[in-house]
């Protein structure tokens, strides 16, 4: 089903800068609208339920999975991790522009329900590069780091079955290009006739 909306979604290996990309997207362009997953996860730092993620036991999440509740859920880090189909529905139908961060599992299930789906994935530099990030973090244990990076690895083979790849090398290129990908896609025809349906039957374009 077509919306009027785009549906914009990033993945990337943990340290790779995906999150921090797309908060600053997010204070550049009112038009894209954060969805929020489900996570079976605790908190960390000054993370607050329903801003960054709704926090919810695992009996709760297997209650919405037999709900079918989830457009995609997946096993991440020891984790689970969910989105909402009908929260994804509702904004979309609107128009809204609608951003998700999740990992490449659950971007490749969306886009087998959103045909429409924009996939996005954030590479770091270099090994090196992402090692360091992650350490800098501050939030993992040494065997931690070690587990984030072998899942790497594997998340990064993914990066071919995505629509656009941006190297996470300068910050501010890559926000650059994570913003062009948007516009871009706003433009396309189809998503123009999408949004401006009326202008487009005004003008008998079909």
């Amino acid at each position: 089903m077509d919306y009027p909306g785009n549906l914009f979604v990033v993945a990337a290996p943990s340290g790779a800068g995906k999150s921090s990309l797309v908060k600053a997207l997010l204070e550049l362009d009112s038009q894209v609208q954060p969805s929020v997953s489900h996570t079976t996860r605790p908190p960390r730092g000054q993370e607050k339920h329903g801003r960054e993620y709704y926090f919810v036991s695992e009996q709760e999440f297997d209650q919405m999975v037999l709900a079918d509740g989830f457009v995609e859920w997946a096993f991440v880090h020891g984790n689970r991790y969910g989105t909402s189909k009908r929260a994804i529905e509702e904004r979309i139908a609107r128009g809204a522009d609608v951003i998700l961060e999740i990992d490449y599992q659950g971007a490749l299930q969306i886009k087998r329900i959103f045909a429409n789906a924009v996939l996005i994935f954030i590479l770091p530099p270099s090994w090196d590069e992402l090692r360091s990030r992650l350490q800098r973090r501050g939030e993992d244990s040494p065997d931690t780091i070690d587990l984030r990076l072998q899942n790497a690895a594997e998340e990064m083979a993914q990066a071919r079955e995505f629509d656009f790849v941006i190297i996470n090398e300068l910050f501010e290129r890559a926000l650059f290009d994570l913003k062009a990908i948007v516009h871009a896609q706003r433009l396309k025809f189809s998503a123009q006739r999408r949004a401006r349906a009326e202008t487009f039957k005004a003008l008998h374009i079909l």
